[in-house]
């Protein structure tokens, strides 16, 4: 199975490699016959140009080639890594015909060549990913799983495995002297249904014996570190038997930190790493890119706002705005902004909207299905008090409550609150019901903090304009 995916893995990486190839040069053919200049080039030249951006394709390709075989290649990475190769090839291209000829005219030519290789690249990967998804989809270029252990962490890794088909992994099963264990506070019926092949001891057993064990591609162990002799035995049958052995640490023993492997001598030891956004640079980046997009969102809410006041006269009597004091960066009050989507009520900071609030007029109920009333809060976000991404800020009196009864919950105040976030988009959006769905929310939100960059922020400001086209039924 394992060298079967690795040659289909090697195929899908080859052929995508050919074809950026066979694009160049379709492209170089294009030119060779239409454009004004390099239409008049003699033969040998025009040949020399050839092999030139070839050489610097071949190149280009040696720092950036295709991860789109790679199963946990995120989108953004390949995209980057796609513009990243035509770019470069660009440059080298130039530097290579300049080198043998000072003379030769190719700055705009090369220019308009990359410019049109940039844009077959973009679509390209998009088709290219889409493929790969769809063919591992339907059971082809998959890699079996077994996970090992009774701990709530391995139900988290089934959904990360299985919930993405464009992985395609497929998980036989678990070993385990319990049944999985549910985060705590899920309700039991959000628990996967894995097939328990086996306890924990008979597993050992078997490992320890060297007998014919079926535990696919790869295993995902997750036992306390005080089961040293267990995990050793696991690896080491893993090691001897081609298998892909990886550790999940427990829930009680997470750390809740991300953190970086250092060697002193022949010693391990890790580190935090620092949160991306303390760096003055990124900072510098993501304030441009919010002050950007809130004043191009803040025109679109000016052409709106007679049309939305207007309404809200109509079926509410009362402010056209609301605004209430949330919790924001390092703890600081702020005064949050948003279109009045209720009836003016007593109850407005002290009780989450529901699905069937009856404090929600017609027209309310329509902003919050399509996020129209969070528009002034662009306004937060020029003035500084907010980001477009971030976690979502809450009202004092919920900050209070899960402060007390949710470990790290105020980390999550590290930056600034933001309109929409990691955690709106992957699924914890509206209302919390239950404390395991703040906990999910805050686990999200501390991971984007430390997981922050430009294209994470692009990324979840696209999932959240999709939004508006496909409304949330967690919106309400």
């Amino acid at each position: 199975m394992a060298s079967r995916n690795n040659r289909t893995n090697s195929f899908i990486k080859w052929t995508v490699l050919f074809l950026d190839f066979f694009m160049l040069n379709c492209l170089l053919r294009v030119f060779r016959c239409e454009h004004p200049v390099m239409s008049t080039w003699a033969e040998d030249r025009v040949d020399l140009f050839t092999i030139v951006c070839n050489l610097a394709m071949a190149l280009a390709m040696i720092k950036f080639s295709t991860r789109i075989h790679r199963r946990v290649a995120r989108g953004h990475e390949i995209l980057l890594r796609g513009m990243a190769m035509t770019m470069t090839q660009t440059l080298l291209s130039y530097i290579i015909m300049k080198m043998m000829d000072r003379t030769l005219p190719v700055g705009w030519l090369l220019l308009s060549i990359g410019g049109c290789e940039l844009v077959i690249v973009t679509v390209r990967r998009f088709i290219e990913r889409g493929l790969v998804a769809r063919l591992r989809a339907l059971g082809r270029n998959t890699r079996s799983v077994t996970l090992v252990g009774s701990d709530s962490e391995l139900l988290t890794l089934h959904r990360n495995l299985i919930g993405n088909p464009s992985l395609g992994y497929r998980v036989r099963g678990y070993y385990g002297d319990e049944e999985l264990q549910t985060e705590e506070g899920r309700p039991e019926e959000q628990k996967a249904d894995i097939k328990r092949l086996g306890t924990l001891e008979e597993l050992i057993v078997a490992v320890n014996r060297d007998e014919a064990v079926d535990l696919g591609d790869e295993v995902y162990v997750c036992l306390p570190r005080r089961e040293r002799e267990k995990l050793w035995a696991l690896s080491s049958y893993c090691d001897s038997h081609v298998v892909r052995f990886y550790y999940v640490p427990p829930s009680v023993e997470r750390l809740g930190m991300k953190l970086r492997r250092e060697l002193i001598g022949e010693m391990e030891i890790y580190s935090t790493y620092k949160i991306p956004l303390e760096n003055p640079v990124n900072r510098y980046v993501k304030r441009a890119f919010d002050i950007v997009v809130s004043v191009v969102a803040l025109l679109v809410t000016l052409l709106l706002f007679p049309i939305v006041a207007l309404v809200i006269l109509i079926q509410s009597p009362g402010p056209i705005f609301f605004s209430q004091e949330r919790t924001g960066m390092n703890g600081k009050k702020f005064l949050c902004y948003k279109f009045r989507s209720m009836h003016v009520n007593k109850d407005a900071d002290r009780l989450q909207a529901t699905e069937n609030d009856p404090r929600k007029f017609p027209f309310g109920n329509i902003m919050r299905k399509f996020n129209i009333d969070e528009l002034p809060q662009f306004w937060n976000v020029l003035v500084g008090d907010m980001s477009v991404v971030g976690p979502r800020p809450h009202m004092l009196m919920h900050t209070e409550y899960y402060s007390h009864v949710i470990v790290k919950f105020m980390v999550r105040h590290f930056v600034k609150p933001g309109i929409t976030g990691w955690a709106q988009v992957t699924g914890y959006r509206g209302e919390t019901k239950e404390l395991w769905q703040m906990r999910g929310r805050v686990k999200r939100d501390i991971w984007y903090i430390e997981h922050w960059s430009i294209w994470l922020d692009m990324k979840i400001v696209w999932m959240t304009f999709i939004g508006f086209f496909v409304p949330d039924k967690k919106a309400y």
